[in-house]
């Protein structure tokens, strides 16, 4: 078996104090990336606000796939945000900002923690661990692109411009449009790692593919569930756009223990 890779006979206070090093620059470049982005307020805003005009993206691209069916429907789309509070907006900008400096400083964070823990991993094992945190930081990305470019708004469009009666205007604050965005966003992404995690777990021993398969319904059901809390709407086509994912993510991930059980029985072999 590889040796472990030698750690210059560090103390444990030692290690200490790396680690404090690590952190200090992991939220030294957080603190500039957020700063960054609260000072570029609004190329900022302009990424967190656009799925609230009917020039998004995923609008245009809706409504040119409705007119190839043949189907027609007003175009025109456009919610009008409030601030309910005297400090709200500045609070609000600061806190989008430090997501995003978070989110562009991920990568950094991750090498770092990485750099610091992968001293004490045989070579076998930093290869998997480099494997698992690049495929894990992919799909968590993917999973925040999802949320944003497809289910937030097609959530967002239907519940900002539902009327139980034309007597009853919608006024949607800022802050609970940010607080939508930003926690849609988190939970696919976390989402997401569905894959990963079940490598993982199908590595252990805890879960295999038959496991999966056989419980494939309960599953299904379990995803439904929790697409309606993702987006409590009872429009059913968002139901299903939330949901669609997570289904073809649960296939996915049949096929990824099925492979990891299959790696794990090789490298037995190997070994023996």
């Amino acid at each position: 078996m590889t040796a472990r890779k030698d750690t210059d006979g560090l103390t444990f206070w030692e290690h200490l104090d790396a680690l404090r090093y690590v952190l200090i620059r992991i939220i030294a470049v957080t603190v500039l990336t957020g700063i960054a982005a609260f000072v570029f307020k609004e190329e900022l805003f302009a990424i967190v606000l656009a799925p609230k005009d009917d020039g998004f993206i995923t609008y245009k691209i809706l409504f040119e796939m409705s007119g190839m069916f043949g189907e027609s429907g007003s175009r025109d789309f456009s919610v009008q945000l409030i601030n309910t509070g005297l400090a709200e907006q500045f609070v609000i900008h600061m806190k989008t900002a430090m997501c995003a400096g978070v989110l562009c400083a991920s990568p950094y964070i991750i090498y770092q923690l990485f750099r610091f823990v992968s001293p004490a991993l045989y070579s076998h094992e930093r290869k998997h661990a480099i494997n698992a945190i690049g495929s894990g930081y992919i799909m968590f990305m993917t999973g925040v692109a999802v949320s944003y470019f497809l289910i937030f708004p097609l959530t967002f469009r239907f519940l900002g411009t539902y009327q139980v009666s034309e007597d009853v205007p919608n006024m949607i604050s800022l802050q609970s449009y940010i607080e939508t965005l930003i926690m849609m966003c988190l939970s696919m992404g976390i989402i997401f790692e569905m894959p990963v995690l079940t490598w993982l777990f199908a590595r252990l021993g805890f879960i295999s593919s038959s496991f999966m398969r056989r419980y494939r319904k309960h599953a299904i059901v379990i995803i439904l569930i929790i697409a309606a809390i993702i987006t409590p709407t009872s429009d059913a086509f968002t139901l299903l756009a939330v949901s669609m994912p997570m289904c073809l993510l649960y296939e996915a991930s049949i096929f990824i223990a099925a492979s990891a059980h299959k790696e794990s029985v090789e490298n037995l072999k190997a070994d023996d």
